[in-house]
Order: structure tokens, then sequence, then C-alpha cells
């Protein structure tokens, strides 16, 4: 079974792009132990459509989310022709905690703003 549940801070804003008629937000999130002697654990999250809109409007750098999905690894070439790799998760985003202005709908709040299947 691939399923991953982590909780953490956004490192930095959400970056909303559209592919083709697809909405996907990528975030990354600070995500650590409780222990102080060992450093966070940084992980990039991607999520689609309805989800990822919400994602980009209203979360920002320092937020923190709850995140529920699966584990990928991708694997390409840099334009210097060197392999790269990284591990992500793809997966639904729950918003934690309220925003500053109190504009923050209900359903976004609690993580049902959408109920499509993440394309995995």
């Amino acid at each position: 079974m691939n399923t991953v549940n982590l909780i953490g801070r956004l490192t930095r804003d959400p970056e909303l792009k559209t592919v083709g008629d697809r909405s996907i937000c990528e975030l990354r999130i600070a995500v650590n132990d409780g222990r102080e002697d060992r450093p966070a654990l940084f992980v990039d999250v991607s999520t689609f459509d309805k989800q990822a809109d919400a994602c980009g409007r209203y979360l920002a750098q320092g937020r923190e989310v709850a995140v529920s999905g699966r584990l990928v690894y991708r694997e390409w070439k840099a334009e210097d022709g060197s392999p790269r790799s990284k591990h992500s998760v793809l997966g639904r985003v729950e918003f934690l905690g309220s925003i500053p202005n109190g504009s923050e709908p209900e359903a976004v709040a609690t993580g049902a703003a959408d109920k499509e299947e993440i394309p995995f």
C-alpha cells in the first residue's frame, strides 16, 4: 500500500499552473517530528483541478496544511544531461488553522471543496 499522511507548513507560496484544461498546484512543505535534534524534512506536493485552484487562492508561505496521498518517484535529465530524480506526494491538501482576514470558505477549510478523485 502506498499511502502518505503528513502535516507541515508551506515553505513558499503555492505555484498554480494550467496544463491543458487541468489546474495543477505545486507546494513544498516542511515536516518535523517534534524533536529539536533532527532537521525538518522538505516534501514536494502536487494537487489537481478544483483542489489546486483553492490551494493557489487561499494558501501562502507559512500556512499549516495536512496532506494525504501517495508517494511518487520521478527521473529526468537536466539541461546539462545529468540524471535527476525526486520523490514527491500526489494528493489532497486540507487547510489547517485559519487565514488572517477570515475570508476562507468553510468547505475549503475542511478539505471538502472537491470530492473528485485524485488522478492516480
